[in-house]
């Protein structure tokens, strides 16, 4: 008897400790769930949108005109002349005042004030070629017609420029890397494409909360225009690499720097897909141009992008893609094309001498949009 009551108090003790350190276990359980699932709808790509939004599909949609565009004017300083197409005598001014209407729902428009209190004590980086420098341009003036002018300020470090707004602590910088990769000057001043080299570039990145990168036009350059005259990866050069096989390359580069460097409960990371170029007809594609198409009845889907989706894939880390290039494949109205730069009456005589730029984007105009969609996903 007195046995088996030993027995029972043993049983009841090994029940009471399993009891205990199951509540144990389920603290620890709930505490790893919690941070598994912290700000997880920020680090998951394609789902820091509200609710609403996530449903929405931002690549399929229309341009509508809107009377009530721009959101800011060609007299914003932070501009470079080669963007102020009506200030350089461009004389229509349609291109300003299309929106952006994905099928379904609307994308809503950028408020300065709300931006810069999300983005409050936080760096924005936006990382690229001179159509991300267009990007840049676009975002700064969207928020600094709100900011005093004694209150905020530009500054410039190596490769960089950031715009201060100093009352919300916000910085907002532009960073200058064509490849992400390292191009350096080598022997006989040859251009020497690093495709396994990025510190160089990286070491500015870091410490940002958003970063968004963007990189496709220096890769795809025709061979009389190439942007490299060697290609080196690890020990080796290369004089002909397929352009496309060497993008692989780089951006697989630029996905392990992030995937080891960053950490997406601090970081969040936006790759802006390639911005279309309209430059047939010896760059004149776009000249003259006056309104957005309404679709295309042979859609195309870049190589390069469909490179970038499949390194994107193989990432650990969640890097939201913001995919622009079909929206703005439409736009072929929002080029400078020959008011890049100042065009006189008398010039306007004889356009035909001028070079006629199809790649970049007058401002106001089409940045504006992805800079709103980009307002959304943060």
């Amino acid at each position: 008897m007195a046995k088996n009551s030993f027995l029972l108090h043993i049983l009841l003790f090994f029940v009471l400790m399993l009891s205990l350190f199951d509540g144990i276990l389920s603290q620890y359980e709930l505490e790893e769930l919690t941070w598994l699932d912290d700000k997880d709808d920020e680090i998951s790509m394609f789902h820091s949108q509200h609710s609403s939004m996530r449903r929405c599909d931002f690549t399929s949609g229309k341009w509508v005109f809107d009377q009530s565009y721009p959101l800011y004017d060609s007299t914003c300083p932070y501009l470079s002349t080669a963007v102020t197409c009506t200030k350089n005598g461009r004389p229509d001014s349609d291109y300003e005042k299309w929106r952006w209407k994905p099928h379904g729902c609307e994308v809503p428009r950028f408020n300065a004030l709300e931006f810069l209190g999300r983005m409050r004590k936080k760096r924005i980086m936006l990382v690229g070629d001179s159509i991300m420098r267009n990007q840049w341009e676009s975002l700064v003036c969207l928020v600094q017609s709100v900011i005093p002018m004694a209150r905020k300020t530009v500054t410039y470090v190596g490769p960089t420029m950031a715009f201060h707004a100093m009352d919300f602590e916000t910085t907002i910088e532009f960073c200058w890397a064509p490849f992400l990769v390292e191009l350096k000057k080598g022997p006989e001043n040859k251009r020497i494409l690093h495709l396994d080299m990025i510190e160089e570039n990286a070491k500015y990145w870091r410490g940002a909360d958003v970063l968004v990168f963007d990189s496709a036009h220096w890769w795809t350059h025709s061979d009389k225009y190439s942007s490299w005259d060697l290609i080196m990866e690890g020990n080796s050069f290369y004089r002909n690499m397929n352009p496309m096989v060497a993008y692989e390359k780089g951006l697989m580069t630029w996905a392990k720097w992030v995937d080891l460097n960053l950490d997406p409960r601090k970081t969040r990371v936006f790759f802006r897909s390639m911005s279309p170029r309209h430059n047939r007809e010896n760059g004149w594609k776009c000249f003259n141009q006056r309104e957005p198409l309404e679709f295309f009845s042979h859609p195309h889907v870049p190589e390069p992008l469909l490179v970038l989706k499949e390194v994107l894939r193989g990432m650990s880390f969640p890097v939201s893609f913001q995919d622009i290039t079909t929206m703005t494949a439409l736009r072929r109205d929002g080029h400078p094309s020959v008011y890049s730069k100042f065009v006189s009456q008398t010039g306007k005589q004889h356009l035909g001498d001028y070079k006629s730029d199809c790649s970049h984007w007058c401002l106001p105009g089409v940045p504006d949009t992805w800079n709103e969609m980009l307002n959304v996903m943060l």
